[in-house]
């Protein structure tokens, strides 16, 4: 179980959940259009199971998925990391991007490891 103060707790899932709604509106979008779509459902598959592995660690709702199905998540997600990291970098200082993006990658931070604690 990943230990967080409720604060953390409450901003990583509602971060979580913005980036899922985020990434499932890319997806429709570029459904419509045809275009290479694997990254933003890669992605948005590893948010989701990040987001519920979340919320079983800290709400107490169920979790039903096995090793199998959580490596590739916890992989992408921390690939995902690497790019917020980047996109922090060239941020302003107090802008309300950084802030969103300080947030997402806690968010993503405390997900992976929510996943790899249940691969031990």
């Amino acid at each position: 179980m990943v230990v967080a103060s409720i604060e953390i707790q409450d901003l990583s899932i509602k971060s979580l959940d913005s980036t899922l709604n985020k990434l499932s509106t890319a997806y429709k979008s570029m459904t419509e259009k045809v275009s290479n779509i694997s990254l933003v459902k890669k992605r948005r598959n590893a948010v989701k199971i990040g987001l519920e592995s979340f919320k079983d660690d800290w709400k107490g709702e169920a979790f039903f998925y096995d090793e199998e199905i959580i490596l590739p998540p916890k992989d992408t997600l921390q690939g995902f990391i690497a790019s917020i990291e980047k996109q922090i970098a060239k941020a302003k200082e107090g802008s309300s991007q950084k802030t969103i993006n300080e947030r997402r990658l806690t968010a993503l931070k405390l997900a992976t490891e929510s996943l790899e604690n249940r691969l031990k």
